[in-house]
């Protein structure tokens, strides 16, 4: 089980409860709670990770960047009708907030 102390200390599930963040550790529903991180993950690993030899921290850092950037504004995804996760949260945000101003990331 990855419940660590480092995921259950006070300044950590302080700072998710101040975010808005939900937080479940009791088990019920725990394969809904990694399901979505276990797939991003593994997208991460096949789809950049093992494709690069970097040779410097700074240079992984800027891929992984280079590539999240990628995954939620350009990647299709077939879950989400083959939109980009940062499609489909822009047109919900301005569905339940139409009066709040939202700059944009291209």
């Amino acid at each position: 089980m990855d419940q660590g102390s480092q995921f259950t200390s006070f300044a950590w599930t302080d700072r998710l409860r101040r975010s808005g963040i939900r937080i479940s550790m009791d088990g019920k529903g725990r394969f809904l709670d990694n399901i979505f991180v276990e797939r991003l993950w593994r997208s991460l690993k096949y789809e950049c990770v093992y494709l690069h030899a970097w040779e410097t921290g700074s240079e992984a850092k800027a891929g992984v960047r280079k590539w999240i950037a990628f995954y939620n504004h350009k990647r299709p995804h077939s879950a989400l009708g083959g939109k980009p996760p940062a499609v489909i949260y822009w047109q919900r945000n301005e569905t339940t907030n139409p009066d709040q101003q939202v700059q944009r990331v291209a």
